[in-house]
C-alpha cells in the first residue's frame, strides 16, 4: 500500500483492533502480515490469462448464455418499464415462483409472503444473513476449503470463523470432527452444498448430523445450494430444511446464476421461517434495498422451465467435467471426485510438484490454460493440507475444453 495521503488515512484509525476493510480482508486471506491489501487470486489469475492469452478454467462462470425463454423475458420487462425499484421484498412474481419450486423439487410449503426474500445475488444473502445473526463472540462454523467471501463476510461481522476440514479425496469430515467443532458459542453453521471449490455433495447423514448439533447448541442452519440443480452420476442434492428437525431453524439460500448460466443478474433469494427472514431482511434492506428488477420476472419463468431443462443442464455439465477430467489425467495429475457444482480438482502432487499456487501462476504462460489453487480457499492449515491442489471450471464450451485439454496433455513436456 502506498504512503498517499488515502493510505495514511486508512492507518490513522484511533480505536483497538482492526478496522472492518481489515477484518473483511483478512476473513479472505487478503491481508499480508504488515497490514497491507492484496489482490484475489482470482485477478491476479485472470490478469495473468489475459497477458499470455490463456484459457481462463479459474473463474467460475459460463461462457454460454441461459434459456432463450428468460432472455427474451428480461429483454421483455426493460422494454415494457420494469426499470424501476422492485419491492425490497422481491416481485411477487418471483416469490411466488421461489415457493414453487421449493415445492415442486422438495415438497417444501412456503409462505411465498412471509418466508421468500429476493436478494441480489446469492452473495448479497449470505452477507445479509451472517450480519444479521452474528457479531463479537459469536462463531461461525463452515467446512474447509470454503468460497472465499464466507470468511470476508464472517470477518466483517466480528465473529470467529471456525472450521472442518474436509478430507482427500472424497472431500468429507473426518468421524467425529463435525461434533469437536461445535461449541455453545456457534451462533450459525454455513454449509455450502454441493460444495465449491471440492464438488462434493454432501450425503444423508452428514446433513443429518449438521442439523443434529445444530438442535444441541441451538445454532442458525444456513445453506447455500447455488448448485443445487448441478449434480452429477449417483449424486442427489438433499436440502438441509427437508431433514428432521432443521426446518425451524434453517434458511436456505440460492439463486439463478448458476442453474441458468446468467451469473451477471445476480438474482438470489433466502427462504425459511417467517421470524428469520425477517431478520436478514432488515439488514438487507439496507444494503441493496432491491435490484435486477427486470431480471426477477423473467427468474421467474426459469424457475418454471420443464424438468428437462434442470436435468438436461446437469447432463451437458457432467460431460463436460468428464472431457477436462480426461485432460487433467493426461497431464499427469490425479483428478478427484466431483459429484457437483462447476468444478473438479486435480492433485499436482502425482507430476512431483506439492505447491499448486506456484504452478498456477506459470500455467498461463506454461500452457495458456489458467486454474485456481484450493489453498486460498482455507486457513493456515488448511492450506498447508490442500497445497498440492488445483481447482478447474468446467462451465466452458465443448470446443473450449477440448482445446483446454490439448495443451494440458503437453504440461508434462514443459515442467
Amino acid at each position: 500500500m502506498s504512503s498517499s495521503p488515502a493510505a495514511s488515512l486508512l492507518r490513522s484509525r484511533q480505536a483497538p483492533g482492526p478496522a472492518p476493510w481489515q477484518r473483511t480482508a483478512a476473513g479472505a486471506n487478503l491481508l499480508a502480515p504488515d497490514g497491507n491489501l492484496g489482490v484475489t487470486i482470482f485477478e491476479e489469475i485472470t490478469a495473468l490469462a489475459g497477458r499470455h492469452g490463456a484459457i481462463n478454467l479459474g473463474q467460475g462462470f459460463p461462457d454460454e448464455d441461459g434459456p432463450a425463454e428468460m432472455l427474451d423475458a428480461a429483454r421483455a420487462a426493460i422494454a415494457g418499464g420494469a426499470n424501476q425499484y422492485a419491492p425490497g421484498q422481491g416481485l411477487p412474481v418471483l416469490r411466488n415462483a421461489v415457493a414453487a419450486h421449493q415445492k415442486r423439487f422438495y415438497g417444501l410449503d412456503l409462505d411465498p409472503d412471509t418466508e421468500v426474500i429476493a436478494s441480489t445475488g446469492a452473495t448479497e444473502a449470505i452477507a445479509s444473513t451472517l450480519l444479521a445473526f452474528t457479531g463479537p463472540g459469536d462463531e461461525v462454523l463452515t467446512f474447509e476449503p470454503f468460497y472465499d467471501s464466507y470468511g470476508a463476510v464472517i470477518g466483517l461481522s466480528g465473529a470467529t470463523h471456525t472450521t472442518v476440514a474436509l478430507q482427500a479425496p472424497d472431500f468429507l469430515p473426518a468421524d467425529g470432527a463435525l461434533e469437536a467443532a461445535f461449541t455453545d458459542r456457534t451462533r450459525v453453521v454455513l454449509v455450502n452444498n454441493p460444495h465449491n471449490p471440492t464438488g462434493t455433495v454432501f450425503p444423508r447423514r452428514v446433513l443429518q448430523q449438521i442439523v443434529d448439533l445444530a438442535a444441541r447448541h441451538n445454532a442458525v442452519i444456513v445453506t447455500d445450494e447455488v448448485y443445487e440443480h448441478l449434480t452429477f452420476d449417483a449424486a442427489k442434492h438433499i436440502p438441509v430444511a427437508t431433514l428432521p428437525g432443521a426446518a425451524e431453524r434453517t434458511l436456505t439460500i440460492s439463486s439463478a446464476g448458476k442453474t441458468f448460466s446468467v451469473t451477471g443478474w445476480k438474482i438470489g433469494w433466502v427462504t425459511g421461517p417467517a421470524a428469520l427472514v425477517a431478520a436478514v431482511r432488515t439488514v438487507k434492506t439496507f444494503l441493496s434495498y432491491t435490484s435486477g428488477t427486470p431480471f426477477q420476472s423473467a427468474v421467474a419463468i426459469g424457475l418454471k422451465l420443464p424438468d428437462e431443462y434442470f436435468t438436461g443442464a446437469a447432463a451437458t455439465l457432467q460431460a463436460k467435467r468428464d472431457l477436462l477430467s480426461s485432460g487433467l489425467q493426461a497431464a499427469g495429475m490425479a483428478v478427484l471426485p466431483s459429484q457437483g457444482t462447476y468444478f473438479v480438482t486435480a492433485d499436482t502432487s502425482a507430476l512431483g510438484i506439492t505447491d499448486a499456487t506456484s504452478l498456477a501462476r506459470r500455467l498461463p504462460e506454461l500452457i495458456g490454460v489458467a486454474a485456481i489453487p484450493v489453498a486460498v480457499f482455507c486457513h493456515d492449515d488448511g492450506a498447508r493440507r490442500t497445497r498440492s491442489l488445483l481447482r478447474f471450471a468446467f462451465c466452458k464450451k465443448t470446443e473450449v475444453l477440448e482445446l483446454a485439454s490439448e495443451r494440458l496433455a503437453g504440461l508434462g513436456g514443459v515442467l
